[in-house]
């Protein structure tokens, strides 16, 4: 990857949108919500304590799977393919293996 997020951000790509209901309805373009779950492709270094000027490193990896802010982050194609930039704030939990 040759995006490299700054401070306490990170680059997530978004799991695809769900293209059938349970009961196999086909969904359409237009009616699918935004997924909500990705997973994490780079990591910034950290923040700074405002205080120390500490480094507090993140507790997220490259490869996690991450559940995010709904309408959190930022949109960016790079390469063909469609990516998100969120800060460490945006990302609610890790999904476990």
């Amino acid at each position: 990857m040759s995006l490299q997020p700054l401070d306490d951000r990170i680059v997530v790509r978004p799991s695809e949108a769900e293209e059938t209901t349970a009961s196999g309805l086909v969904i359409p373009d237009t009616a699918k919500e935004k997924p909500q779950q990705g997973e994490v492709l780079a990591v910034g270094p950290g923040r700074r304590a405002e205080s120390t000027g500490e480094l507090i490193p993140l507790d997220i990896a490259v490869g996690d799977k991450v559940v995010y802010s709904k309408y959190g982050g930022t949109e960016i194609t790079v390469e063909g393919e469609d990516l998100l930039i969120l800060t460490s704030r945006d990302v609610l939990a890790k999904v476990g293996k």
